[in-house]
């Protein structure tokens, strides 16, 4: 699999690129310009860049997030739904992103114990202060 350019090949199935037309002519435009503008920044480009080259960036962005997920919509399909699994399975052969990946689902998990274990913290406080005992755990 290469990576997609912002022309559309001549190789790319009909039924494939359809939807992706129809989808960017209704989508809002410059959803995402903001936070291309830094990116594009963080990666060396002018503080304001052209508007024309984060309007490209922004087609090519959504063009690539949009394949992405309807292959990955392919392949849960097969097993009835669409799990984060799909996504990894897509990426696989990418080792930056996959890792990126694997590190950012892990640190949601962390971020979800960590709020679970505070709102258990608070009722617990709670429970004191209204005269109760606190809750096991």
């Amino acid at each position: 699999m290469s990576n997609s350019s912002a022309i559309p090949s001549s190789k790319s199935k009909p039924s494939s690129a359809q939807p992706s037309e129809s989808s960017s002519s209704k989508r809002k435009r410059g959803v995402f310009q903001r936070e291309l503008q830094h990116m594009m920044y963080g990666f060396g480009d002018d503080p304001n860049p052209l508007p024309e080259s984060v309007a490209l960036m922004d087609d090519i962005v959504v063009e690539y997030i949009t394949e992405l997920v309807h292959k990955a919509q392919d392949i849960g399909s097969q097993r009835g739904k669409l799990s984060v699994e799909d996504f990894l399975y897509l990426i696989r052969k990418d080792m930056p992103k996959l890792n990126r990946c694997t590190e950012l689902l892990s640190m949601n998990e962390e971020l979800k114990q960590a709020r679970k274990l505070f709102e258990h913290d608070e009722e617990n406080l709670r429970k004191v202060f209204e005269g109760d005992e606190p809750a096991e755990g």
